[in-house]
């Protein structure tokens, strides 16, 4: 599969139908009705003079290099032009996907970027606005004769023996656990866990974001093929899990960032960027 492909398949999946108006349209989940500060948080934010992202690896959303440490990612990029609004430093907080909605309500964070909405979390957190959409499809490896064949429905997939990687505390993980009741589920810290898992044998499939599996297929495209659910299994708002205790003017000030971000196509363009980034690496 080309890169052409991929991004065009991205680009549906992400933010396709997405207005301006979109966000400023959404509905905050949990609002406070008291500030936690006088000022508002994101004023002792820039007292503070950091801003505190926290990094679950899931490419192109969320990246790091192994090698020299450098974070990178579409949404880390939202991270730091929200810091430079801000006039404060951006700092990146390593973390896994189990704990990134704990972190936040613990203050260990002031955002999660990349976080797919659901009700559950809803209920403890602050959401921004949507910046772009999430499905989950489902990867394995080709010579595998246990994934051969395999069915739009997963039923082929939900049998004993069979190991479905998911990234341990992720929204794919909460779906994967509610559909699959036969097979073994191999809960991995995150995406390049899981990846690895998947190549080296351990799992035999992985089931993640749509576009974050693409990659792997793309980089490995003579081992590993891609399964599209049907129906569906999931499709999901991403955006920014934020501190319980924003009030509504603190969440409009990163809407109104967000909103301006989506309509220009830089979440879009940053989106293309790491993919290629991504893949180039693969090589």
């Amino acid at each position: 599969m080309t890169l052409a492909r991929v991004w065009k398949k991205f680009a549906r999946l992400c933010t396709h139908g997405i207005g301006a108006g979109a966000l400023g349209l959404v509905v905050v989940a949990g609002l406070s009705a008291a500030p936690a500060h006088a000022d508002g948080y994101w004023s002792e934010v820039q007292k503070r003079g950091t801003l505190r992202c926290a990094s679950a690896i899931s490419p192109p959303y969320v990246m790091k290099d192994l090698k020299t440490g450098e974070y990178g990612g579409a949404y880390l990029d939202l991270c730091k032009q929200f810091a430079e609004v801000l006039k404060v430093k951006v700092e990146f907080v390593d973390t896994t996907w189990d704990n990134i909605v704990a972190g936040l309500q613990a203050g260990k964070w002031d955002m999660s970027p990349a976080l797919n909405r659901t009700p559950a979390r809803a209920l403890v957190i602050n959401y921004s606005g949507i910046a772009g959409y999430d499905e989950m499809n489902f990867a394995y490896l080709l010579a595998s004769e246990k994934t051969k064949n395999p069915a739009a429905d997963l039923s082929t997939f939900d049998v004993p023996g069979m190991r479905i990687g998911v990234m341990s505390g992720s929204a794919q993980d909460h779906k994967v656990t509610e559909r699959f009741k036969k097979a073994q589920i191999v809960r991995l810290p995150d995406a390049n866990g899981l990846n690895l898992a998947l190549l080296s044998g351990r799992v035999d499939v992985a089931g993640a974001d749509s576009t974050t599996n693409l990659l792997l297929q793309t980089a490995n495209s003579e081992k590993v093929g891609l399964l599209e659910a049907h129906p569906a299994l999931m499709k999901q708002g991403i955006s920014f899990g934020l501190p319980p205790q924003l009030t509504y003017h603190d969440i409009q000030v990163l809407n109104i960032f967000l909103e301006e971000k989506v309509s220009l196509g830089a979440v879009d363009a940053s989106l293309k960027h790491w993919s290629e980034v991504y893949l180039a690496g693969a090589k």
